[in-house]
Order: C-alpha cells, then structure tokens, then sequence
C-alpha cells in the first residue's frame, strides 16, 4: 500500500509539472497477483514497475515491487535515475545521485 502512494505521488509529479508534458506511453497489466506499469512523459520522465504478491492467503503475505524512475533535470538537463526494490524490508532506493550509508 505504500508503494502505491509513492507511485500515485510521483506520477502526480509526473504530470502536474507546469512544463505540460504529454504522455508518450502508458501500458499496464494487472492481475490478481502480479503487476506491471510504465509511463513515459514528453519531457523525459519515466516510471517503471513490476510487483508480485508473494505468499498469499497466509499471514505473511506481502507486496514485492522492483521498479525505476527517472526524469531530466530542467535547468542542467542531467538525467537522473533511481532504481529500487519495495518489499517487507522497505523501500530500497539506489541512484548515482543519492548518498550511500558508510559500511559498519
């Protein structure tokens, strides 16, 4: 349920930016227990995700979603990418751009 917030939250981002970027793509396939999605925009923005349900109808039943997001930069024009993994062990972001926790 969380990932579909952050999805839900960045796909807003996605198309509210002011710079009316237009979807190129949009495919999605939903199952009962697997997903997929990808969105394209015009400005170079993307989001990818696959989810399954893994151990269903038990009590430790849980959503696994792999996926990536990536969007241009409007005043440097870098692109940026964050790839990740959300599963019962949270959220794991992995980008170029973002700080890695120093090993223990």
């Amino acid at each position: 349920m969380k990932f579909l917030i952050v999805f839900v939250a960045l796909f807003a981002m996605a198309v509210a930016r002011p710079n009316e970027a237009q979807i190129v793509r949009l495919d999605s396939d939903v199952l009962p227990d697997k997903w997929s999605s990808n969105l394209e925009t015009s400005d170079g923005t993307s989001i990818v995700q696959d989810g399954v349900l893994k151990n269903i109808g038990t009590e430790h039943e849980a959503a696994v979603v792999h996926g990536s997001f990536s969007w241009v930069d409007e005043k440097t024009g870098e692109k940026f990418t964050v790839t990740y993994v959300a599963d019962e062990n949270g959220y794991q972001p992995q980008g170029a751009h973002l700080p890695v926790a120093p090993v223990a």
